[in-house]
């Protein structure tokens, strides 16, 4: 079941911000905030994602030397 949140103290410059935000998306300012606390929220797993994959050895010599190639083939 959704919860409803209440945020206080927010400073005014960050209020009238979030507020511009919302009116150039077109969107009440509850919506939009909804929209960039999720976002946020979804990219905390991020980090557990990638702590989790293995461990792989990288060249950094090779993926210099590609850049290198691919720079110069410009």
């Amino acid at each position: 079941m959704p919860r409803t949140l209440y945020i206080r103290h927010v400073p005014d410059d960050v209020a009238e911000r979030l507020e511009r935000l919302a009116s150039r998306a077109g969107l009440p300012l509850s919506t939009f905030a909804l929209r960039e606390l999720s976002e946020t929220a979804r990219r905390a797993d991020n980090a557990d994602l990638l702590n989790a994959l293995p461990s792989a050895p990288i060249d950094h010599g090779r993926i210099l030397e590609a850049l290198r190639q691919i720079r110069a083939e410009r």
